[in-house]
């Protein structure tokens, strides 16, 4: 923690759990013989583009568990699912297991030798967005590094790892050798913040984190009636950045449809935004935190809907008047 800042944490951590360095690499070994693919970008509901230096995925948990995917997934596509490759890894299932929060993806990434990442930053990948990545190392040396906010790591097999990647950050592999990091994407829950240092709970009992709550089963007496149409800011859907409720902009219509399995949000491209319930008629994204929901009210006299973003635990609100389907 900075000394000046109780509650402003450090760029990266340690966890508790000690994990099994052989069991990791044995695990890993039985997918070498494939040819992993290009680490991709998903952005407004689409894999968009590749990355341009030799840095490969193997997902074991990805959108539908969809083997191909490389990229972090959001929201506008499936629910995560254990992919084909995790049936052949029997210790990385129990750590995934144990990992108390629900997990979005899961990759194995490798950087290959002689590879320089570009710098930047992960925006959604902070707890007050509501998400945690974290980094198991499975094969690396010492030239290999990480740059984080300033910092430079060089975390080691056996290791468990949160790093706040919405700062800006870099990888680099100087070495001959591949180096290979199993990267985990969850929400943050009240469970999740218990694998943190002990001088981290200020932090996490503070304003700036965005904890989740479960998600309930949704009743089909909701899902018939939630149907609507409503009007608000046309970056509703767009989460790469925190966008504003008030003010004068841009407008655009959105529709929430039922699928036959469920609810979504039709977007102005005509892209379906699946919905994860929360009870009381609250829902948030399919594949996203709850850093921004929608609420149906749309059995009085005015129907209407309320939008809700959200920052740790700051919230702004914008209530717009609803059309029911008919």
């Amino acid at each position: 923690m900075n000394d000046n800042d109780s509650l402003t944490p450090a760029e990266a951590v340690r966890l508790l759990p000690a994990l099994d360095a052989d069991r990791l690499v044995a695990d890993l070994m039985t997918a070498r013989d494939h040819l992993w693919d290009q680490q991709r970008v998903y952005r407004d509901g689409a894999v968009v583009r590749q990355a341009e230096e030799d840095w490969r995925c193997l997902a074991v948990r990805s959108p539908g568990g969809d083997k191909t995917r490389t990229d972090p997934g959001g929201p506008g596509g499936e629910e995560f699912a254990d992919t084909e490759w995790l049936a052949h890894m029997p210790y990385v299932r129990e750590i995934l297991r144990s990992i108390p929060g629900p997990l979005f993806a899961a990759r194995f990434m490798d950087l290959g030798p002689d590879t320089v990442g570009y710098r930047h930053c992960d925006f959604k990948f902070a707890p007050d967005w509501g998400m945690a990545r974290l980094h198991i190392p499975v094969i690396t040396h010492e030239k290999a590094s990480l740059e984080l906010d300033g910092v430079t790591y060089r975390w080691q097999p056996g290791e468990f790892w949160f790093g706040d990647f919405s700062r800006m950050h870099q990888i680099e592999n100087l070495g001959p050798e591949h180096r290979v990091h199993l990267v985990v994407d969850v929400l943050v829950t009240p469970e999740l913040a218990q694998l943190f240092p002990a001088d981290w709970a200020d932090y996490f009992n503070g304003p700036d984190v965005l904890y989740n709550r479960p998600s309930v089963a949704l009743a089909d007496s909701e899902r018939e009636a939630a149907p609507c149409s409503f009007d608000a800011p046309e970056h509703l859907l767009e989460v790469e950045e925190f966008g504003s409720l008030t003010g004068p902009q841009p407008q655009a219509t959105f529709h929430v449809v039922d699928t036959g399995t469920g609810l979504a949000i039709r977007s102005p491209r005509d892209h379906l935004f699946p919905l994860v319930a929360l009870g009381g008629h609250e829902y948030r994204l399919v594949g996203w935190s709850e850093e921004r929901t929608v609420t149906m009210r749309l059995d009085g006299p005015r129907p209407e809907v309320e939008l809700t973003y959200r920052r740790g635990r700051r919230a702004t609100r914008l209530v717009v008047p609803a059309m029911p389907a008919a």
